[in-house]
């Protein structure tokens, strides 16, 4: 009798556990590998000095009738950048070649020394840039004048040492060579530059 009352015992104690059924095995989650990171093509580095070439095409206007004019327009340009990371800054003389005007008074020669401060974007630099802007016109008659210039332009980077560009620019001269004549110059230049 004690032993049924013991098998009884254990019986009932053992009940709960096999009451749900057999016990099943959940499975461990399976960990998938992390995907290798993307890494971002490094910033080009600007710092450093630079010379070039630059073509393009040159509009004139003056408050005078028959002094303006258009056409080509190209030159040379030579300056330094100094790269901030993110920002970049640099100051760049150029000096251009031209004939823009009516036959008895062209534009013969323009030179500027410009300031310039922007920001990279991937391999590119987008600026903006102003400065003094002198210029010389065909005229006996005439002497160089100095008035100023500003505008936007954008560079890319091809390799460690060579980029190519644009530049859109504003010149203005009040009064040329004290003529009382107020004369403006909007260009558009493509450029290529190496960086030393």
């Amino acid at each position: 009798m004690k032993r049924i009352a013991a098998l009884a015992l254990a019986g009932f104690l053992v009940a709960p556990a096999f009451a749900a059924g057999p016990v099943t095995a959940i499975p461990e989650p399976v960990v998938e590998p992390a995907p290798a990171p993307v890494m971002a093509a490094p910033l080009a580095n600007w710092s450093g000095l630079y010379v070039g070439g630059q073509l393009g095409y040159g509009d004139v206007d003056t408050d005078v009738d028959g002094y303006d004019g258009n056409g080509a327009i190209g030159g040379v340009h030579a300056g330094y950048r100094y790269d901030f990371g993110r920002a970049v800054v640099g100051a760049e003389l150029a000096y251009d070649i031209t004939n823009i005007g009516d036959a008895g008074d062209e534009l013969d020669n323009v030179a500027t020394l410009k300031l310039m401060a922007g920001g990279k974007i991937g391999q590119g630099l987008l600026y903006a840039t102003a400065g003094g802007a002198w210029a010389d016109t065909n005229s006996d008659a005439g002497d160089p004048d100095d008035g100023y210039v500003y505008g936007i332009g954008y560079d890319h980077m091809l390799n460690k040492r060579w980029s190519v560009g644009a530049e859109l620019l504003r010149h203005t001269w009040d009064a040329f060579d004290d003529s009382g004549t107020d004369a403006d110059a909007t260009t558009l230049q493509a450029k290529v530059g190496f960086r030393f």
